[in-house]
């Protein structure tokens, strides 16, 4: 496991690094699925794609797509680690046998919330349904809010100004006090809250995994509001940071 809260990271090298990660698990992946991955413009993307062949990183295959370059592919440079949506998988089932809600792993990229993996709680009537694939504003989401109170205040500025000033910005103003408000909040409680915040009807509750072979996780609880009881954000922060804790021992 590796874990780098180091302020000073550079977005281009992380960009680049994130979208080697996605060659290496998926095989391939074109243009387009890059900058949706990065939350960039296409042109962004296709830059970076470009540097990582010229430097021998990746190669362009049939159909238009990138896959793992020779530099890559010499021995030693690869390791087999199962992706992190495999090797957080148990601990996924785990969180949702106890606590019987829709559960989510996700990662943060820039200032989005990529929901990779997740388990639906079928048995209510009235029940949260998975969002697996669906990509969120951080600041409104819990697990955005758990992953990004991890991070020092200068790197949480540094990354909305990245994100305000490119052309898939957010198409809201954010109200940074309640951000930063929230953030405290976050660290304090060590859960990361949403209440219909991003959707309409919603309790949220997430913690974060912290950095995992490059990709910052957080697993993430949801129900619908109408079911949610005075007892219940003690009982469901309990059952999070106890599976998140079990999570990183298992990677130590």
């Amino acid at each position: 496991m590796i874990r780098n809260n180091n302020g000073s990271r550079v977005e281009s090298v992380h960009r680049a690094l994130f979208l080697l990660k996605v060659m290496a698990q998926e095989g391939s992946l074109s243009v387009t699925e890059a900058a949706k991955a990065l939350d960039v413009d296409p042109s962004t993307a296709q830059r970076l794609l470009a540097t990582l062949a010229g430097d021998g990183f990746a190669e362009q295959g049939e159909h238009r797509r990138y896959g793992p370059g020779p530099e890559l592919l010499r021995p030693g440079m690869m390791r087999a680690v199962p992706p992190l949506r495999v090797r957080a998988r148990p601990h996924l089932e785990r969180l949702f046998e106890r606590v019987g809600e829709t559960v989510h792993l996700a990662t943060l990229v820039g200032t989005k919330v990529h929901h990779v993996d997740g388990i639906e709680a079928t048995t209510h009537a009235l029940r949260f349904g998975l969002r697996v694939g669906v990509i969120l504003p951080a600041h409104v989401t819990s697990s955005g809010k758990a992953m990004l109170a991890d991070l020092p205040l200068h790197e949480v500025d540094a990354r909305y100004r990245i994100a305000l000033s490119g052309a898939s910005g957010p198409a809201a103003e954010i109200d940074f006090e309640k951000l930063y408000r929230d953030l405290d909040e976050t660290r304090r409680h060590g859960v990361g809250m949403n209440f219909q915040e991003s959707e309409d009807g919603v309790a949220a509750f997430a913690v974060s995994l912290g950095v995992i072979d490059g990709e910052h996780a957080a697993f993430s609880i949801a129900m619908p509001i109408a079911r949610f009881g005075s007892g219940d954000a003690k009982r469901i922060s309990d059952h999070l940071i106890r599976t998140a804790a079990e999570l990183k021992e298992s990677q130590l």
